[in-house]
């Protein structure tokens, strides 16, 4: 073989060779790229989990203060209803002392 086949043969396998190396560098940059993208979309998933999870805490704690408006309102409603039982009971009882005076008067209880 000459110098100018030797030469064409070297820049052949040198071509190959860079070749090579620009295609297994291609395909770590692919990687790395591909491996950005997963940790952004894990991160912007993170992120939208991290605001429902405050939003729901927000709503959690709004519906625990109506709930406990709620009782509050509840006691205070079994309270009045105590308070009337009470007063129909006294009612009673003095609806049946006057009947019991009207009839010791000698008049008719209606």
């Amino acid at each position: 073989m000459d110098a100018a086949t030797l030469g064409a043969v070297g820049t052949i396998v040198v071509g190959l060779a860079a070749a090579a190396a620009a295609l297994y560098g291609h395909r770590g940059a692919n990687a790395a790229q591909q491996s950005g993208a997963v940790l952004g979309g894990y991160s912007t998933l993170v992120d939208n989990l991290q605001e429902e999870r405050d939003k729901l805490r927000t709503l959690l704690v709004e519906n625990e203060r109506l709930l406990a408006a709620s009782y509050a309102e509840l006691a205070s409603e079994r309270a009045d209803k105590a308070r009337l039982h009470e007063q129909i009971t006294a009612l009673t009882t003095e609806n049946a002392r006057l009947r019991e005076r009207i009839a010791e008067l000698g008049g008719q209880p209606t």
